[in-house]
């Protein structure tokens, strides 16, 4: 346990370096942690967009099994089961791309912290502490907004992987006929999620106007 304690200390030792790194590099082509802020917030939008149609998508190919009536009842699951996957695979990057919002987020505000102790003009100080005091407040509201679309991932993926289990295992009617009842859940789940992650998109577009 202290071993394994210890590498994760070592391991996000490592990635703050990296990170470090990496802003002092673009900062000496002009390209600061503001930019970079806003290009995250931007690619965690449009991966919250993708990441609507796909579980859209995937709603609509439980739909497909659930109505089936005759036909290639392997087929219908091998879309199903390709379009649950594709759905895993969105939901890992909207993560990804939340964490790497977080990242440059408080290395940002951290320098805008210690940068005010360096003016020596009170009245530029006080502005700009007041206005890092409003992006932050902003900042926060996104922070919770993605990370709430992100918990909302959860109960979609889970109930679609049960429902994909259970018919690899029990592929017949009478698998279609228990899993019937599912479809109601998982379409009020995947409603929920699209709300969830339209609020947490107008947020980081309100976010980007703000900083620009």
């Amino acid at each position: 346990m202290v071993a394994k304690r210890l590498f994760l200390v070592i391991a996000a030792l490592v990635l703050v370096a990296c990170e470090s790194t990496y802003y002092n590099a673009m900062e000496k082509v002009g390209i600061h942690k503001r930019d970079i802020l806003v290009d995250r917030v931007e690619e965690a939008t449009e991966s919250q967009r993708e990441a609507q149609g796909q579980f859209r998508d995937a709603l609509g190919e439980f739909r497909s099994v659930v109505s089936f009536d005759g036909g290639d009842l392997e087929k219908l699951y091998d879309r199903l089961n390709a379009s649950f996957e594709d759905s895993r695979a969105a939901a890992d990057d909207i993560r990804d791309r939340i964490d790497a919002v977080e990242s440059v987020a408080e290395a940002l505000f951290e320098e805008w912290e210690d940068e005010l102790s360096l003016y020596s003009n009170a009245r530029l100080r006080d502005d700009s502490a007041a206005k890092l005091r409003d992006t932050k407040n902003r900042y926060n509201r996104l922070r919770k907004s993605l990370r709430r679309s992100e918990k909302s991932l959860a109960p979609v993926l889970d109930n679609l992987q049960d429902n994909v289990l259970y018919l690899k295992h029990n592929l017949n009617a009478s698998a279609i006929s228990a899993i019937k009842g599912e479809l109601a859940t998982i379409d009020r789940d995947v409603t929920a999620l699209i709300a969830t992650m339209e609020a947490a998109i107008a947020e980081s577009e309100g976010f980007i106007a703000q900083l620009r």
